[in-house]
């Protein structure tokens, strides 16, 4: 029985470190596309600071040539200062749904650590029954397991 109990425990622990490695892969790369979409955002603020002071420039600007020349250089800035900012919204979008993801694939974790509590303790009564040949404490680790192996499959069906 501990050698069933310790392989349940076995793959009841490959499977939490496997969703909380998932996890934080997920949540490094929300982190990523945060920092990719702060970028953006001081591009975004940059090119704002250039349009207004093209603007500031043509108007305090008496020669037609040099005025138009800011205006023109003002409307373009105006114009990809619009992309920059659908690109850092797009980027923070990604990262937000990376970072629910994360939580998605974290959650079950938690219920597989507390399958694998009840799992081990199992096992060390398992133990202790070969020990003293107590049949009350056999059936204290069947329920035990039991436990363990019913929370580690709602853990699955949540998944």
């Amino acid at each position: 029985m501990t050698a069933v109990l310790a392989t349940v425990g076995a793959l009841i622990s490959y499977q939490s470190g496997s969703a909380q490695n998932e996890a934080m892969f997920l949540k490094n790369q929300s982190i990523l596309k945060q920092a990719e979409a702060s970028d953006q955002w001081a591009f975004y603020q940059a090119r704002s600071v250039k349009s207004h002071v093209d603007d500031a420039t043509a108007a305090l600007s008496s020669d037609p040539t040099v005025k138009a020349h800011f205006l023109a250089e003002k409307t373009k800035e105006d114009a990809g200062k619009a992309e920059v900012q659908m690109e850092a919204q797009k980027l923070q979008a990604e990262s937000r749904k990376l970072g629910e993801e994360s939580e998605a694939k974290l959650r079950p974790h938690e219920r597989l650590a507390l399958a694998l509590t009840f799992v081990q303790i199992a096992i060390a009564l398992a133990a202790i029954t070969v020990l003293t040949r107590r049949k009350w404490l056999l059936w204290a680790s069947v329920a035990s397991a039991a436990g363990g192996i019913g929370i580690a499959v709602s853990a699955f069906a949540l998944h």
